[in-house]
């Protein structure tokens, strides 16, 4: 007897050359939490199993996976709004993220896995403080996980080996679903001396290293006026370039800087977030066409809601493709397809799991979502992955599975009760959005 087997959907698969193809009339068997078969519904139609679902006019898919986010900072969406970067962070966030506590932490964690949830995220990559708190958010949850604990130099010592204590004390945990990383805050805010540090450690541990660089061009301009190196230049001299390595942003990486990312001998990815540029108006999206060539995987992220006002991953596939499409004014890149494999094949690669989920094949983790394509505005279906990037909504996800575990079925959350977290979380705000006094966890020069 198998554990689960989902019958009647079309479902997502990637071909042997990576080429994503859709079946028809299909069903996945899921055995020990893997992706035990994907056949047809015929040939499952019969076989044992502990519990079916039907999935008639739904599509099967990999889970979704956000690939750079600061899952306690849904707890601040909408508070700063319609500013610049340097008055988001000076005069708003880093007073109030000041005030945290790790009752905070842990509810904005919860609330962040609910609202991914529903919106067909299996897996996230997480970088924030208390992370202690975050962890337990994720084995409460059911998700998946990367977590990396964010340290500044103003921290002293404390604040890295906080990092790897963190990491090496919790990867593995929650049954194998969390895995962790070094969390560097930023070149900007992190000396050399410390990055160097951070990769020593990494490449003696095996650990990950997550860090936000070069996430815009004014960045990389003041990097150059400073240091006469941009960001990437900064990381490939710390060693970073040669352990594996996730950038988050990178909006500011430049022609010159392809080069280094290619001939780097970590495993090099970037996370691009769209709707958070497009908010703070910078002049630049990350160069995905140029990473692409220089063989570099993209994923797909939010970041925190509190800049990008949502964890929708869905609106970020969709807005990928289209920003892309301005950017490099070619309405035939970025294509659907394309899309696609960076919502599930790249992204899954970028979090450093990528033999493991990205895809439903016999051996993967069974972590996968169930799409309703039956509504009006997905229908006709004369291109179904023209249909998910451009026309289905998160809204649409009607199941959630991770591990072969049902964290929601049929849109009701299995695992996290949204009214009891909301209504905690309310009653910390005033505490949290206090500003009078003062301080700043840290100051953003860029």
């Amino acid at each position: 007897m198998v554990d689960l087997v989902i019958e009647g959907c079309t479902v997502l698969v990637h071909g042997e050359d990576g080429e994503i193809r859709f079946v028809e009339d299909a069903a996945v068997v899921v055995r020990d939490g893997l992706v035990d078969a994907v056949t047809s519904a015929r040939e499952a139609a019969d076989l044992p199993a502990a519990e079916r679902l039907d999935a008639r006019g739904q599509l099967a898919m990999p889970g979704l996976i956000n690939c750079h986010v600061h899952t306690p900072m849904v707890a601040l969406r909408g508070i700063a709004e319609d500013l610049p970067v340097e008055e988001w962070f000076n005069d708003w966030i880093w007073p109030i993220e000041s005030n945290l506590t790790d009752r905070v932490v842990e509810l904005g964690a919860q609330l962040a896995c609910a609202e991914m949830i529903q919106g067909g995220v299996t897996t996230f990559a997480d970088h924030y403080f208390s992370m202690d708190r975050v962890a337990a958010a994720v084995v409460e949850s059911g998700l998946r996980a990367n977590l990396g604990w964010a340290y500044f130099s103003s921290q002293g010592p404390e604040g890295r080996e906080q990092s790897l204590d963190f990491a090496l004390r919790m990867r593995g945990a929650a049954d194998g679903r969390i895995t962790t990383s070094l969390a560097p805050h930023a070149p900007y805010t992190v000396e050399d001396a410390d990055l160097e540090a951070t990769a020593e450690l990494a490449r003696e541990h095996g650990l990950l290293v997550h860090i936000h660089a070069a996430e815009n061009r004014a960045q990389t301009d003041n990097s150059l006026e400073r240091y006469g190196r941009t960001p990437i230049e900064v990381l490939r001299r710390a060693g970073l370039l040669d352990v594996d390595l996730l950038i988050a942003h990178g909006t500011g990486i430049t022609e010159k800087d392809l080069p280094l990312l290619q001939h780097g001998t970590g495993r090099i990815a970037v996370a691009s977030a769209p709707r958070g540029y497009l908010k703070f108006a910078w002049d630049s999206t990350t160069p995905i066409r140029g990473l692409a060539a220089a063989g570099i995987p993209v994923g797909l992220a939010t970041d925190g809601a509190a800049s990008n006002s949502t964890l929708d991953v869905w609106e970020s596939m969709a807005l990928t493709a289209l920003v892309q499409k301005s950017t490099e004014h070619d309405p035939t890149w970025l294509t659907a397809r394309q899309a696609l494999d960076h919502a599930t094949t790249q992204s899954a690669r970028a979090v450093g799991l990528g033999e493991q989920i990205g895809a439903l094949a016999p051996g993967r983790r069974a972590d996968l979502i169930l799409v309703d394509l039956t509504g009006p505005h997905v229908q006709p279906l004369h291109d179904t992955a023209a249909a998910l990037v451009h026309s289905a909504r998160s809204s649409d996800v009607r199941t959630t599975v991770v591990d072969g575990r049902i964290l929601m079925k049929d849109r009701r959350l299995l695992t996290l009760n949204v009214p009891t977290i909301v209504a905690e979380l309310t009653a910390e705000l005033p505490a949290l959005t206090e500003r009078r006094h003062g301080r700043r966890i840290q100051e953003y020069e860029g």
